[in-house]
């Protein structure tokens, strides 16, 4: 029997909550806020069960639930677990603001597929409403935190508040691949990128992601000047909001762990 095998997979049937750094003190850790009332009225857990705990900078505990009120749970620390769920790449994704619900789907669903930051972006086409009205951070990043918990992972990712497209290209340099998904590119797609960069090291990948309108030809074209690869992901046009799914998917399988190691 593979002991360790067990291990791991009991640690991740656990149920994972997150504390800030300074709530741990000792042997022990204190949960607060709305993981309280979700850790006993809605997963039901009681003094004496075990939980996996995470302090927001990487670092994960297995703890014993000691004591519940109604304001904070307190738990001893166990012991310090070796539990790397991040990927060997750092993708940072620019996503032009969507309209309605849409980012609360993209920040979900780019947390599970291992995004590292998610940075709204405002480029020509978003809707000019939405330039100023776009102050839902706290709750976004509640979604990250969320599902986090969900899928596992080992850091939470942020959300940072809007750029202006000239705030993107200034970052540009910062980054060892820039990537664009683009309706109008032709040919050169995912095969060419990692065909391009199989013997470069890439540790760190911008995404950049047009709003629902697309870019304007301008945009795409101080993109290129400043480095990046404008690619086409298909025939089809996606949604902003599937684009960046797409993109990170498949630069998570070519350079990241969702390919597996054989």
């Amino acid at each position: 029997m593979n002991l360790s095998l067990n291990l791991r997979r009991d640690e991740t049937e656990m149920h994972k909550f997150f504390t800030e750094a300074e709530n741990f003190q000792g042997d022990e850790a204190f949960i607060y806020g709305d993981d309280v009332k979700h850790l006993y009225k809605v997963v039901r857990l009681v003094e004496g069960d075990k939980i996996v705990l995470n302090n927001y900078i990487g670092e994960e505990f297995l703890c014993n639930i000691e004591e519940i009120t109604k304001q904070s749970v307190r738990v001893k620390i166990i012991e310090k677990l070796e539990i790397n769920n991040e990927s060997n790449i750092e993708i940072y994704l620019f996503q032009g603001l969507p309209k309605a619900a849409k980012m609360d789907l993209i920040v979900q669903k780019a947390t599970e597929l291992g995004v590292k930051k998610i940075i709204p972006t405002i480029t020509g086409r978003v809707d000019v409403k939405l330039k100023g009205e776009f102050k839902k951070l706290d709750r976004l990043q509640r979604i990250a935190n969320e599902a986090c918990k969900q899928c596992k992972r080992t850091l939470v990712p942020r959300v940072e508040a809007p750029v202006e497209f000239k705030d993107l290209l200034a970052q540009a340099d910062e980054f060892d691949l820039v990537v664009v998904p683009y309706e109008n590119a032709e040919n050169k797609g995912m095969k060419y990128i990692a065909n391009k960069y199989r013997d470069k090291e890439i540790k760190t990948v911008a995404i950049v992601v047009g709003p629902e309108g697309g870019f304007e030809e301008e945009e795409i074209n101080t993109l290129v000047e400043n480095g990046a690869e404008i690619i086409t992901l298909g025939n089809r046009i996606l949604r902003t909001e599937t684009a960046g799914f797409v993109c990170s998917s498949l630069l998570q399988y070519e350079f990241g762990d969702l390919g597996g190691t054989i």
